[in-house]
């Protein structure tokens, strides 16, 4: 019914895009009428639910209630994106105390070499491009020697894993084997 009902109101509008009825422009008629029709949508898309279930429903917005601060939407950036923002300085010092870690979640030789000597590189660039803050005294690191302690590490959790295996089919047949006989299948 409503879509007949917008038939007859373009046919009633003449060549100059007035309506006929009303003497007003269409498009002043659509921007009037535009917020009833958002409304309509909202209420259509409650009825299916559209709504319901949403993340974040029933607790509470963050930010309501605290002084006004106009730096938010920085600080907000800041934490979503979990941004750095200290001198060259202190966050080589940071990734340098996690680098071990971030190398062992790499698959190969080659990318632990890539990253050891981009680390070196970024270390370099620090210290002769100085702007600003504390000195950077982070050393750089050998890449033959770092690669060679990626591989023990490696070999150490291998071996680590493969004796939890070991472990865990012992304890398998130890449990098999002590079954009594009325379980048996």
């Amino acid at each position: 019914m409503e879509r007949d009902d917008r038939r007859t109101d373009e046919r009633r509008r003449d060549e100059s895009g007035r309506d006929e009825r009303t003497g007003r422009a269409a498009a002043a008629e659509r921007i009037r009428n535009q917020s009833q029709w958002v409304d309509l949508q909202v209420q259509e898309a409650m009825r299916r639910g559209d709504f319901d279930d949403l993340p974040g429903a029933g607790k509470p917005i963050r930010g309501l209630g605290g002084a006004h601060d106009p730096d938010w939407w920085v600080k907000g950036l800041v934490e979503r994106e979990q941004l750095h923002l200290a001198p060259p300085a202190i966050a080589l010092r940071t990734e340098d105390a996690e680098l071990d870690d971030q190398l062992d979640r790499l698959g190969g030789e080659q990318e632990v070499r890539r990253r050891v000597e981009d680390f070196n590189e970024r270390i370099r660039h620090a210290i002769y491009t100085n702007l600003g803050g504390p000195p950077v005294i982070t050393p750089r690191r050998d890449v033959e020697t770092e690669v060679a302690r990626w591989r023990e590490r490696r070999e150490d959790r291998r071996a680590t894993a493969r004796e939890a295996a070991r472990e865990a089919a012992e304890e398998r047949a130890t449990e098999r084997r002590t079954r009594r006989w009325w379980r048996r299948r």
